[in-house]
């Protein structure tokens, strides 16, 4: 009878515990002063225009009226080049690259034709009546037949002739 009434004083205490709202707890070093993140955004004043009327239809995704350049305005704040953001082209660095990858010519349209393609093979490989009720993903199974095997592709590559800097030194044998 005593073990009982302690357990059920010990389990009462625990339940009134969670019902505290002390938001240090979770926080292990609550005694300092941590960076408040909205205190870095660039806020602009909000401003009333004069006419109601002359506004544009609001655009979901697109500029504000008060905050035209808010990326830019972030990178500036974090210490950055918000120029940077603008699309200049491929980079000096990357023209060679881009001219070699492009020698047999560019496919228009190829990202819209991979993603009907990519469609076509997630519904062809969709979940299964248990892997829907448990929830589970699919992705690697879905996916299984175009994977590469990371060994075996380097072991090909290594007969071949081919350098392999960055992967592991071969197994001596």
């Amino acid at each position: 009878m005593r073990a009982i009434a302690l357990t059920l004083t010990i389990a009462a205490g625990l339940g009134l515990a969670g019902c505290s709202n002390d938001g240090r707890l979770m926080n292990l070093k609550s005694g300092q002063d941590g960076p408040d993140e909205f205190a870095i955004l660039p806020t602009k004043p909000l401003s009333m225009p004069p006419d109601l009327a002359m506004l544009p239809a609001p655009t979901p995704g697109g500029t504000s009226i008060t905050d035209p350049t808010p990326f830019g305005d972030a990178v500036g704040a974090l210490g950055g080049n918000p120029q940077r953001l603008a699309n200049q082209g491929i980079g000096a660095a990357d023209g060679g690259l881009v001219s070699y990858a492009s020698r047999n010519g560019v496919q228009p349209g190829i990202r819209q034709e991979l993603a009907v393609a990519d469609q076509a093979w997630r519904e062809a490989n969709s979940r299964r009546l248990l892997e829907t009720l448990a929830q589970t993903s699919v992705y690697m199974r879905a996916y299984r037949p175009m994977m590469l095997d990371p060994d075996a592709e380097l072991l090909r590559w290594r007969r071949a002739g081919a350098r392999t800097p960055s992967a592991p030194p071969a197994a001596e044998e």
